[in-house]
């Protein structure tokens, strides 16, 4: 009998797999791949049940015969070690970034004469339905709120960008990108107070108080599923902050990082050009077991970020501060340098790493933008968050077009720069 696979990455069965399974069962026989966690989280979804619990739904449909763990979304080893004389998709991965994979599967089927057989996708009000309502169960905060534990469980780097808006929330949602067969995209979002603040027209001095940056979050997360990291600044007055981190618990926020500085905020990337204050290490202690004691799951984390190497105040002090903070009750570190060279963030990471093997340490390379993730990654860093690219990159470019509004009293020279915006309003999903 002939054999026929296919691979699903649903954590529910509608009549759309359904009919895949009918075709394959007319072919022979069907082999079912259940897409692993970690590779499912590069396919731009996120499991709301895991790998295990998915291929005992696999094994309980009519017409399946078999069911095996696929590890990598290029289906390369499976198909080398299956055979199958038919692989069998639906239509739906010719164009965009799936593409490749696509690409590839043909390939790999030509080199022993499979074939892939393509059966029209299902689109009907009902499916629709059934993917609206799996989106929506992924954006509850009880499945938000530790999605950011579990990207550190199963990413080799947790990459992380800024958003500001739910129109950048939904960049950081949807962007992906094709590499050398593989797909990518980003895992989390990171809410920051500089972003905020100038997204506003405001200082970053702490001046957009708390109640302004929730209804932020909240836009984000109206809009999108992947798990937020809030920038939290000093955290503020330590009987303001217990309160902030039960509102943002219960919003499902995934983190708040909290620098240990006091007064009025300045930006860290002004280092002692300016008066900045570090607080004490027990007062910051404090700050944390206090933050800590007030939460009601295990799910949200509080990450303590580091100035010491920022203010000039050597190793040693970062490294006692780091020790500190983790006693206290800190799930992460957040070591922080203005310098273009990550030299001191590699040894902050390597040494830090010779005492303390698992807790997360978190890293923003704006000044230091040559090292790559892997190299990070192989000094111990789990969180890399690209903090204000998207604001950067986007404020010359309307800056631009506004100047050369003006100068040629049109906008046909500033048009050929421009996405239209059929593009952009492709981005929000209609219900």
């Amino acid at each position: 009998m002939k054999t026929v696979y296919t691979c699903f990455c649903t954590d529910i069965i509608h009549e759309g797999h359904l009919n895949i399974i009918e075709h394959a069962h007319k072919l022979g026989k069907v082999i079912i791949g259940a897409l692993s966690d970690k590779a499912l989280i590069r396919y731009n979804k996120f499991p709301t049940i895991d790998q295990d619990e998915r291929i005992r739904l696999y094994e309980k449909l009519d017409g399946v015969d078999k069911v095996v763990l696929q590890d990598d979304m290029t289906y390369d080893d499976v198909i080398r070690q299956l055979r199958p004389d038919y692989v069998l998709h639906g239509d739906n991965w010719k164009n965009g970034p799936e593409a490749a994979i696509r690409e590839n599967v043909i390939r790999l089927l030509e080199e022993y004469g499979g074939e892939l057989i393509e059966v029209p996708y299902t689109y009907n009000d009902k499916v629709k339905k059934i993917d609206n309502q799996l989106r929506e169960k992924l954006a509850m905060p009880e499945y938000r709120r530790k999605r950011l534990r579990q990207l550190i469980e199963m990413c080799p780097v947790v990459k992380t960008i800024e958003a500001h808006s739910g129109l950048t929330g939904l960049i950081a949602e949807k962007t992906v990108v094709e590499n050398n067969g593989k797909l990518d995209q980003f895992d989390a979002m990171w809410v920051s107070s500089l972003c905020d603040s100038t997204a506003k027209g405001k200082p970053d001095i702490e001046l957009v108080d708390m109640s302004s940056r929730l209804r932020t979050i909240d836009d984000i997360m109206e809009v999108t599923t992947k798990p937020i990291i809030l920038d939290g600044d000093t955290g503020g007055l330590t009987e303001h902050f217990i309160y902030n981190i039960r509102t943002l618990e219960r919003m499902g926020v995934s983190a708040v990082i909290i620098e240990d500085k006091t007064g009025l905020k300045k930006n860290s990337l002004f280092g002692n050009e300016v008066k900045q204050t570090q607080d004490t290490i027990e007062n910051f202690c404090e700050k944390i077991r206090a933050g800590k004691s007030v939460q009601l799951t295990d799910d949200f984390m509080i990450i303590a970020r580091i100035e010491s190497l920022i203010l000039e105040q050597g190793m040693e002090d970062a490294l006692t501060r780091a020790f500190a903070y983790v006693d206290a009750g800190a799930d992460g570190i957040m070591i922080h340098s203005r310098k273009k060279d990550p030299a001191e963030i590699f040894e902050f990471c390597d040494k830090f790493r010779e005492q303390n093997k698992t807790a997360p340490i978190v890293v923003v390379p704006t000044s230091f933008n040559t090292v790559t993730e892997e190299e990070l990654a192989s000094h111990g860093v789990n969180i890399v968050i690209y903090a204000n690219q998207l604001t950067r990159s986007a404020f010359p470019a309307m800056q631009k077009t506004a100047e050369d509004i003006l100068r040629y009293h049109r906008a046909k020279e500033v048009d050929d720069r421009l996405m239209p915006i059929k593009e952009i309003i492709t981005l929000i999903d209609e219900l």
